[in-house]
């Protein structure tokens, strides 16, 4: 076995209550490197399509990878894998934090969660062993009081928890997962997966260190970003990924009343800007990263407090802009239930905007709200919806299926209101100022995702004498954000490579190139050298591609088509306000733009199937 692996993935069965332990073969390995890669080999091969996502035959996988727990920026994320409750397709989520190292620390380099239990367990993962233990007492619980409860349980306050939440165990289709309080799978629904299992939590804890192979390259790379990397000039660092609210609402792309708008009034009243200045205490960071980008904020007089980090950017426009809402200390709040209940904030924040325009539409009526005006800018009212839907109380029970299945629900027209891709509510990036996007939602795995790679506006800094990030893959052509051609396709084609690649090796897309300075050929040199395999770029991103023809066989095999990539109606619409206004999608440049990427691919246009050449290139011949 090389190094960087344990060599071991963890298997717990909770119907049977059996815990076992196999060793994959090192092909295996370094076919998947890890991450989503080899959580879309074990989803694939033992989940029977037609599968109940909240059945006992779904599975939830959570994936290491080679670097992971590493002492490099950057290197801390992880991967959870299920069918999703949200889509009925692939599901998948990263997370940094504390707690994929720790799982590396403990032994491990992943855990198969199998079968349901009939009463709430966690799992306590401790030095090559793992013990299946009641959760009973933390049913029900708030994430910051079974956090607090298992550090005393366990007598150790270094404990790593992953967690769903109430949401979670209320089968909301898009509860999240988090460790440590703040740190979230946020997509794809996996908490109610979790739920569904009546697991509660798994804590992880050990002392065993992952030596590199070389320790003299791997520290060469380290030494080399510590040089480069300008934390004092990085605004991620300063704020966070917040500060893209004034960027965006000056371009005209900050999703605003359910993305009718593209700029907002109160913009700069929730900007990192703001937040900085007013209500910001600590800059929190993950495993071993000085880039320190988490947000940890506290408003006096109230009972938030660090210990529930700070909101995002997304969680900023989706429970703010997006709902006319302009007031900091109340998005505070908001991200503070969204983390005790463990709700992605995205789709929460979605889910209230569709129901608020359907209510200013006549479609949600009183009678349907027992009463509740759902107004836009109603602090309260969102507040009060984000603990329905927790709760699945009133309208909340409803508002929690999704938009999509919310829209079928209420009917005349609705559904012209729900903003989703496959189920999945649409994150807080406009496609009809970034087009990229276009494709990026269109044919996410897992419905309309903004981390498929990179956006627009590092297209437009490619550089023909090859000084921009990634033109070692030679993309040295600037490509303007509007543009919907050839070019765009190509260089979004590349970059979603890219941006596979840190999903399969835990590397935070916040530290890698194009967004900050860690180059890929860096990173190439890092992973052999921690393994001490010879891995070039180039097989690393074969390594993507056959991830990604995974994920794509998965859900045509659910039942997917090339019908489902597909974006909203409202996207082929005009924006009504901002920089961008009257600009919208074309259908026809979209649908050429979709057939080349297909193409580009290796899909089949007619069934969406990857094709059998592509399969037998990428070792994927028992697919074909």
């Amino acid at each position: 076995m090389p190094k960087g692996y344990n060599g071991t993935i963890l298997r717990v069965n909770l119907t049977s209550g059996t815990i076992s332990t196999e060793t994959p073969d090192e092909t295996l390995f370094r076919r998947y490197l890890g991450g989503g890669g080899l959580g879309a080999y074990y989803l694939y091969k033992e989940v029977p399509p037609g599968a109940d996502p909240l059945g006992p035959e779904n599975k939830l996988i959570f994936m290491t990878s080679v670097i992971n727990g590493a002492p490099l920026s950057g290197a801390n994320r992880y991967s959870a894998v299920a069918k999703s409750p949200l889509t009925g397709g692939y599901g998948e989520a990263e997370a940094g934090g504390y707690w994929g190292p720790a799982l590396k620390s403990a032994g491990y380099d992943g855990i198969i969660i199998e079968g349901q239990s009939d009463a709430p367990v966690y799992l306590d993962v401790n030095e090559g062993s793992c013990e299946i233990r009641d959760a009973a007492q933390y049913w029900g619980q708030l994430a910051d009081a079974v956090q607090h409860g298992l550090e005393e349980e366990i007598g150790d306050k270094k404990i790593r928890v992953l967690q769903t939440g109430i949401a979670g165990e209320n089968l909301v289709r898009y509860a999240a997962l988090v460790n440590q309080q703040r740190h979230f799978h946020g997509r794809a629904g996996l908490g109610a997966v979790m739920g569904s299992k009546k697991l509660k939590a798994i804590v992880c804890r050990g002392r065993k260190r992952m030596e590199p192979a070389s320790k003299e390259d791997a520290q060469g790379v380290f030494k080399w970003f510590k040089e480069t990397y300008d934390k004092a000039a990085d605004p991620r660092h300063d704020m966070g990924t917040a500060q893209g609210v004034r960027h965006l609402d000056a371009d005209g792309i900050l999703p605003t009343y359910n993305f009718r708008d593209g700029s907002f009034a109160d913009a700069l009243e929730i900007s990192g800007e703001r937040m900085r200045d007013t209500i910001l205490v600590n800059r929190g960071t993950c495993h071993a990263c000085v880039v320190a980008c988490k947000r940890e904020v506290a408003v006096e007089g109230t009972d938030i407090t660090a210990e529930y980090g700070g909101p995002e950017y997304e969680t900023i426009a989706a429970n703010g802009s997006l709902l006319g809402i302009g007031n900091l200390k109340h998005i505070a709040e908001a991200n503070k239930r969204l983390a005790q209940y463990v709700l992605d904030s995205i789709s929460t924040g979605a889910v209230i905007a569709f129901a608020m325009e359907c209510y200013e539409k006549g479609i949600i009526t009183d009678e349907d709200t027992g009463g509740i005006a759902l107004n836009w800018g109603d602090e309260s009212v969102a507040l009060q919806l984000i603990d329905m839907i927790a709760k699945r109380e009133g309208i909340g029970d409803i508002l929690a299926e999704g938009v999509k299945r919310a829209a079928d629900r209420y009917g005349n027209g609705a559904d012209h209101y729900a903003m989703h891709v496959k189920g999945q509510e649409l994150p807080m990036h406009e496609p009809r100022g970034k087009r990229s996007l276009a494709l990026a939602y269109a044919t996410s795995p897992t419905g309309a995702d903004h981390m498929e790679a990179p956006h627009d506006p590092f297209y437009e800094s490619f550089d023909p004498q090859g000084f921009s990030a990634l033109s070692s893959l030679g993309l040295i052509e600037p490509v303007d954000r509007l543009d919907m051609g050839p070019k765009k396709v190509k260089a979004y084609y590349y970059t979603q490579l890219v941006w596979t690649l840190y999903d399969t090796v835990g590397m935070c897309d916040f530290v890698g190139e194009p967004i900050n300075d860690l180059l890929i050929d860096k990173l190439g040199v890092y992973v052999s050298a921690v393994t001490g395999w010879n891995v070039s770029v180039w097989e690393m991103l074969k390594v993507s591609e056959r991830t990604n023809m995974l994920k794509r066989a998965f859900n045509v095999r659910e039942g997917f088509t090339p019908a489902d990539d597909n974006l909203p109606e409202r996207m082929f619409e005009p924006l009504m306000a901002g920089a961008l206004e009257g600009v919208a999608i074309d259908k026809g440049e979209f649908a050429e733009m979709l057939n080349l990427y297909y193409d580009m691919t290796g899909w089949d246009r007619e069934t969406g199937f990857p094709t059998k050449a592509k399969l037998i290139e990428l070792d994927l011949e028992w697919l074909a």
